[in-house]
């Protein structure tokens, strides 16, 4: 078994504690679905906002509405880099599993889609 890692992204609409927590909820829960994670097999997830959104950590998303109690979790800003996609949370699981980087499967939502356009479905783009 080897780890990989899985990366995800989605845009929050305020600034807020609750905004935070549902959209790392939301977009935790697709990692999660899609790539078929078992708590078990998490390794570790950092958690990264660009700094317009410090109001909460988002990995209060995996402990208490995953209860990854044990997981190593972290949070962290993004580089602020002039013209980049504002208001944008970002997690990375590190995942140990059978699965191939091929058949590993990245989120985008909402208006992080545009990071990765070759990596939204259609049914991943939610405005």
């Amino acid at each position: 078994m080897l780890c990989r890692g899985i990366r995800g992204a989605t845009t929050v609409e305020t600034n807020s504690r609750e905004a935070i927590v549902a959209a790392a909820h939301e977009l935790l829960e697709e990692l999660i679905v899609r790539n078929d994670v078992q708590k078990e097999d998490v390794a570790s997830a950092y958690f990264t906002t660009t700094s317009d959104l410090d109001a909460e950590f988002p990995a209060v998303a995996a402990r208490n509405g995953f209860g990854w109690t044990n997981v190593a979790l972290m949070c962290g800003h993004e580089m602020d880099v002039p013209g980049s996609l504002r208001m944008c949370l970002r997690i990375l699981l590190h995942v140990n599993t059978e699965r191939t980087q091929d058949e590993i499967n990245h989120v985008y939502l909402r208006g992080a889609t545009a990071l990765r356009p070759d990596l939204a479905p259609a049914d991943s783009r939610r405005d």
